[in-house]
């Protein structure tokens, strides 16, 4: 048996396939969905759903919720550090409760579970995810991304056609856009683009910004209270046109009322919604497809109850959306399709996932040297191989890194470590770099000495990312943005490398009487302007002068290494 788990921002559910047909399992109240909240009790005592979120109103510091945000990342919760947990222990009590209700609803034991996380969930999130389920007692059999569980919820009865549909995946802490093309039961992603810091609350957070005007103390019980309150007006207004928020007495003597409208609500999330749509245009270009070639856009999430949503989005890719799927159900049912094909009860799917940034290593000059793309098709496993850059050097540091700039400064340091080398002159000592990902996204890389055979090998583990969320959508859009300076910054630090290595032979050449007359000539004119252009810093001036550079010495070096030969010949006829 194996279930398989939405493990949301703001609510959770567990599925699995019976007969043939995914279903979602309730809990005693007949409930499907459980909200994704936690109650510690000062005595030890946890609640875990609607019973914490009872609690909300009493002991509000004690109840976590939205722990999905912290998962993988240093902790910034106030009610977190207040209750000393980490997200990865707030969220393995989510998934117990989750796991006891498969077990009272299906009468055995469950230990394995596919759980589902944002597709722009990076590496260490993905781990964390991983370990959350472990300390619930789960073997979690599969990491899958939430678009593609809702693709597959929504493409069961279309396995046989060739169709391809933008699933648009705004939840209550995440956001997603993923292009996916679904034929003869294979689901590949082409392209996808998110912000794991972006859904409903922070339109909770605006609304709150927006009652808060003119009122200026605000500690955080107070805090939660008004955002409660945000919370259920921006739940009203999906069905209505307006809706008097109240707090009576919230301070002890002062009470709170004032109308929100659903036009107030349109024009304060206006930037928040552009947000998801710059984030969908990305995919699109990524995808290199145009939205005359879509055949559906598929909503989910429960921000995509919201009016403004639904209009935005349909406007965008020109056509009706489609909210045939349960906005809180879908990933879910996605989900147990999964844990239902790889438990051999449902028929076979393919599922062909991307991931979501580059990763590569920093070489010589602080280049990023890419070895697996971004939307490259997982499970991957890629390699280069790298030479010494100095003579006697006896170790490689290896930075494991992930991002879209150009340069090694501007993307994120995953890990690094060190592998020993062979002591041999410049560029003959050789290490093996492979970066390998599983079906789960999770990263390990492999440096292997090449004369020796010893392996390093290092698995990214949370504790190496301490990247804000917020920053991934910064990082590719900063990419496009600097893409030019970048790619300048590039070809200059390349050719500077390189006129590094010609100028001091060169200068050999020319001080030691090796070339005369007009080719000695155009060589120290070609040398005197390389030199000019290092210290202008002109990308396309060195470039093309190392290049000039290269070309006249040509004839010398090749009389060089044949003479080089010569000697060696000669040598070996004296021996």
């Amino acid at each position: 048996m194996i279930v398989g788990i939405d493990l949301g921002t703001t609510h959770s559910a567990v599925g699995v396939v019976d007969s043939g047909f995914p279903i979602l399992l309730a809990d005693e109240e007949g409930r499907r969905i459980m909200p994704s909240a936690v109650w510690y009790g000062e005595q030890g005592d946890i609640e875990v759903g609607r019973k914490a979120m009872r609690r909300r109103g009493l002991d509000p510091m004690r109840v976590v919720t939205s722990v999905k945000r912290w998962m993988g990342v240093p902790p910034g919760d106030p009610i977190l550090e207040n209750v000393g947990k980490s997200a990865e222990e707030v969220s393995a009590e989510i998934l117990r409760e989750l796991k006891r209700i498969a077990e009272w609803r299906l009468g055995e034991l469950v230990e394995k579970a596919v759980i589902t996380v944002p597709a722009y969930f990076n590496d260490g999130q993905r781990a964390a995810t991983k370990r959350a389920g472990e300390l619930a007692g789960l073997e979690v059999v599969r990491i899958l991304n939430e678009p593609t569980a809702a693709a597959l919820a929504y493409g069961m009865d279309k396995l046989k056609d060739r169709t391809r549909i933008a699933v648009y995946d705004l939840g209550g802490g995440t956001f997603d856009l993923t292009i996916l093309e679904m034929e003869d039961g294979v689901f590949q992603v082409l392209a996808t683009h998110g912000d794991t810091r972006l859904g409903g609350d922070d339109v909770d957070r605006l609304i709150f910004d927006w009652m808060a005007e003119g009122i200026y103390d605000f500690p955080q019980e107070r805090r939660i209270k008004f955002l409660e309150e945000a919370e259920r007006a921006k739940r009203m207004l999906s069905d209505e046109d307006a809706v008097t928020l109240r707090l009576p007495f919230y301070d002890g003597t002062s009470s709170f009322e004032k109308i929100l409208t659903r036009k107030d609500l349109n024009r304060i999330t206006k930037g928040w919604i552009e947000r998801t749509l710059k984030c969908s245009r990305q995919a699109m270009m990524d995808s290199g497809l145009k939205v005359e070639e879509l055949d559906a856009v598929v909503l989910v999430g429960g921000c995509t109850r919201m009016p403004a949503v639904r209009e935005a989005v349909a406007g965008f890719f020109k056509m009706k959306v489609d909210v045939t799927q349960h906005p809180d159900e879908a990933i879910a049912l996605g989900a147990a399709i999964q844990a239902g094909v790889m438990s051999g009860s449902m028929r076979k799917i393919v599922l062909l996932d991307v991931t979501p940034l580059s990763l590569g290593i920093e070489t010589f000059g602080g280049l990023m040297n890419v070895i697996i793309a971004r939307n490259t098709t997982i499970p991957c496993k890629a390699g280069e191989m790298f030479a010494n850059a100095a003579d006697g050097q006896e170790k490689m540091r290896v930075r494991v890194l992930q991002g879209e700039r150009e340069m090694a400064r501007d993307n994120w340091e995953l890990g690094n470590f060190e592998v020993g080398m062979e002591i041999l002159p410049k560029g003959r000592a050789r290490v093996g770099v492979q970066f390998k990902i599983d079906a789960d996204g999770i990263l390990e890389v492999l440096a292997r000495e090449i004369s020796t055979g010893r392996d390093v090998i290092m698995k990214i583990e949370s504790s190496a990312v301490n990247v804000d969320d917020a920053a991934v959508e910064a990082m590719v859009s900063a990419s496009v943005e600097y893409a030019f300076e970048d790619i300048s910054e590039r070809i200059f630090t390349e050719a500077r490398i390189k006129a590094e290595e010609l100028i001091p032979a060169v200068e050999m050449i020319l001080s030691n009487g090796l070339v005369d007359g007009s080719e000695a000539k155009e060589i120290e004119e070609s040398l005197a302007a390389v030199k000019t252009a290092m210290s202008r810093g002109g990308a396309n001036l060195l470039k093309a002068a190392v290049q000039k550079l290269d070309l006249a010495t040509e004839g010398v070096a090749a009389k060089l290494v044949e003479k080089a030969m010569e000697e060696a010949l000669a040598r070996e006829m004296v021996i």
